[in-house]
């Protein structure tokens, strides 16, 4: 990958700021299929466009790399998060400009760096119904690039998304607005709790990506999902086991508890990824107490 493109000069800033992230970005660049390096071509260019250098990106991503490793290591040792409340995290991270900024575009270049990451992100895209048409709500948008990519595929008549940090929702609507998807009558998005949001109708499909661990009452958000989504509608769910980061607060130490959960909330599961800790199985990661991702394609039952 030529050092000329944004994609090569990111990375190059990233070992040279974190040197000990080197093996794992060698490992990246030789696994990185083409087409999602164009992606992130053109995501990193969307980013300059917004008057963020490379170096800027580059201390964003190793930002969560840093970040994640330190309450690894604290999971590690006490097996729990730092962290059990909103109000322990609310005003350090999701109200803090500066921080949540350098949180979401990190993590977006995580969706193409990491390899749990990136099998979820193809999870979402390839198993996407194409033209699917109707209403589109997504609770948690964060920096807005799934969000983007339902928009492309979807083909929805009215498009909404709700998430606490207005940090969040700027990255949101600068993407969209990028890729000529202006905020209007047909898009449309709210800054509050999920829980206290009211929908003025049901929607076609739905969408809650890396939320879950976030809130203190899972199961309440959940079924909030399945009331805001009609009958026979299609719901993108994703969370994580076992996974510390520096505002994950619920933890889920077993899948099932994540898919029991799902379906007392009214759910049927149609289709599900599990990405363990590499080399590792799911089991052997819920007895040592790694990291898994989960990922869900669920249905609200006629």
């Amino acid at each position: 990958m030529s050092e000329k493109t944004l994609v090569g000069q990111l990375l190059h800033c990233i070992v040279e700021q974190n040197p000990a992230h080197k093996n794992h970005i060698d490992k990246s660049r030789a696994k990185l299929p083409e087409g999602d390096a164009a992606d992130l071509e053109s995501y990193l260019a969307f980013c300059t466009a917004q008057g963020h250098g490379i170096e800027y990106l580059a201390e964003c991503y190793n930002t969560i790399v840093r970040d994640t490793q330190e309450e690894q290591f604290y999971f590690l040792k006490h097996r729990r998060y730092r962290c059990s409340t909103y109000a322990e995290v609310g005003e350090r991270v999701y109200h803090n400009p500066t921080y949540m900024s350098k949180y979401m575009y990190g993590l977006a270049i995580t969706s193409f760096l990491w390899p749990n990451h990136n099998a979820m992100h193809h999870f979402f895209v390839d198993n996407f119904p194409e033209q699917q048409g109707g209403s589109y709500l997504e609770v948690g948008p964060g920096h807005g690039y799934y969000f983007l990519q339902a928009a492309q595929i979807g083909g929805f008549d009215t498009m909404t998304g709700v998430d606490i940090s207005a940090t969040s929702l700027a990255q949101t609507q600068a993407i969209l607005g990028h890729h000529g998807y202006p905020p209007g009558e047909r898009l449309k998005l709210h800054e509050l709790d999920f829980l206290e949001f009211e929908p003025v109708e049901r929607y076609t499909m739905t969408v809650m990506g890396e939320v879950l661990e976030h809130v203190e009452q899972p199961a309440a958000f959940l079924t909030k999902l399945r009331e805001c989504t009609v009958p026979g509608g299609l719901s993108y769910l994703t969370t994580c086991v076992n996974a510390p980061a520096i505002d994950h607060i619920f933890l889920f130490d077993r899948v099932a508890v994540v898919e029991e959960m799902i379906e007392a909330s009214g759910y049927v599961i149609e289709q599900r990824l599990h990405v363990p800790y590499p080399t590792k199985s799911v089991e052997e990661c819920e007895r040592r107490g790694l990291s898994i991702n989960v990922a869900y394609y669920a249905r609200v039952p006629v």
